[in-house]
């Protein structure tokens, strides 16, 4: 059965008689491995020196090398990469966009904890002065290793689409503003939302490509054509920009903050569909049971495959928390049965569900679990150029390993070799 959006799962147990260690160790878990699309039966992961050593057979483990350390799982777990999170406001009452400094920390301990150990820190359309306190902040945390790096939506996005975003710091792009924001960010911006409609868009594309950004369209009330030209060019100043990291353009959140697909207007969502089964782009889905129906999701790994998915959370403040009033950069929102909406208009407000949770709800839709996997792991670790560092159960890699039982739900969590308490 799947949980209501937003609930927490029961979670497994540990067993009182078996503590778990914690900190860094050598280390072996076995069970069923989910990695890079695949699916390994009665399969081993050796973790040393906060590295994975070793994915694969029992038998092929040489235990002379190291002492490991069986860690006690229940029957039937499966073992995943650390999940990765492109797109994240938020969690445990702290908001990203406000550049609270101890906030931010205490919602990426959470997140990492609930199985997300790598993400972009995500902000909203603010104030400029605003805007570039939070990528300051968030910079720090960063250059810490706690999060991945830093995503904006906004504030070069549509009024006519604007969503959750504060409307009154809507602009059109501004590539003064943006080379402030990368300079604030001190190389950590990793992505950034954009309208491609709105004039001088073209400008900004091509400075986050030169800058190695990913640019991400979205919140935009474009047509097919305007949208399939931006992406397309998107991506060919990516491919030209030498920076031999960012792989190819994304769109945010697929098919929230754009007009709907219809047959004689098909606007973006056509022009992005088609896209990414070509592989020129990747599409963010927000797969959490309220931001998309479960056959929407379904739809589009079916169409374009999952290595062209990239599973989000969109999660604010609310997440991991019981129902009440939280914040959202400038805007106030009410949460009521895990929904997230505006308290001025009613617009959904961001997610409240971990990308442990939309992991769960996309298998309950009906996609494989390795596919659901592969797109919450080893395409957005690609997507961000950390593909040789985490997303995967390869040796070399980081360490970062999630154990789940049957249902998915959390059994523990690795990251960098260092076990999280739950």
């Amino acid at each position: 059965m799947t949980p209501p959006p937003g609930a927490q799962p029961k979670q497994a147990q540990p067993d009182p008689t078996h503590p778990r260690p914690a900190g860094p160790g050598s280390y072996l878990l076995a069970g069923t491995v989910l990695t890079d699309g695949m699916s390994m039966d009665n399969a081993v992961v050796a973790v040393a020196d906060g590295r994975i050593a070793y994915v694969g057979p029992r038998a092929g483990l040489d235990v002379s090398l190291t002492d490991f350390e069986e860690l006690d799982v229940p029957p039937g777990s499966i073992i995943l990469p650390g999940l990765v999170d492109l797109h994240c406001h938020g969690a445990a009452g702290g908001d990203f966009p406000t550049g609270d400094a101890q906030a931010a920390r205490t919602a990426v301990d959470f997140l990492h904890r609930s199985g997300t150990t790598s993400l972009l820190a995500s902000l909203v359309t603010a104030e400029r002065a605003d805007l570039l306190r939070g990528l300051e902040t968030l910079r720090q945390l960063a250059r810490e290793g706690l999060i991945a790096g830093i995503h904006s939506e906004g504030p070069f996005l549509s009024h006519a689409r604007c969503g959750a975003q504060d409307p009154r710091f809507l602009r059109d792009p501004d590539v003064g503003l943006l080379g402030e924001m990368l300079d604030a960010a001190g190389g950590h911006l990793r992505s950034m939302t954009y309208a491609p409609e709105l004039p001088g868009s073209d400008a900004v594309v091509q400075l986050l490509a030169e800058r190695g950004v990913t640019p991400s369209l979205g919140h935009t009330d474009a047509d097919a054509r305007t949208t399939a030209a931006s992406l397309t060019h998107a991506a060919e100043l990516l491919a030209a920009s030498g920076q031999g990291t960012v792989t190819r353009p994304t769109v945010t959140h697929l098919f929230n903050g754009m007009p709907p697909l219809h047959h004689r207007s098909p606007g973006p969502v056509a022009a992005c569909l088609r896209l990414a089964r070509a592989g020129t782009i990747a599409v963010e889905l927000i797969a959490d049971g309220v931001h998309l129906d479960p056959e929407t999701t379904r739809m589009v790994f079916e169409l374009v495959g999952a290595k062209n998915v990239v599973l989000v959370t969109d999660s604010m403040a609310a997440t991991g928390l019981p129902d009440g009033d939280y914040e959202l950069g400038p805007q106030s929102v009410s949460v009521s049965g895990a929904v997230a909406r505006l308290q001025s208009n009613g617009s959904l407000a961001g997610g409240t569900a971990t990308l442990l949770d939309v992991v769960r709800r996309t298998i309950d839709a009906g996609v494989e679990p390795a596919a659901a996997v592969l797109s919450a792991t080893a395409v957005p670790a690609a997507i961000i150029g950390q593909g040789n560092e985490i997303g995967s159960l390869r040796a070399g890699l980081r360490a970062d390993v999630v154990a789940v039982d049957g249902n998915f739900g959390r059994v523990l969590v690795m990251r960098a070799g260092e076990l999280l308490a739950a």
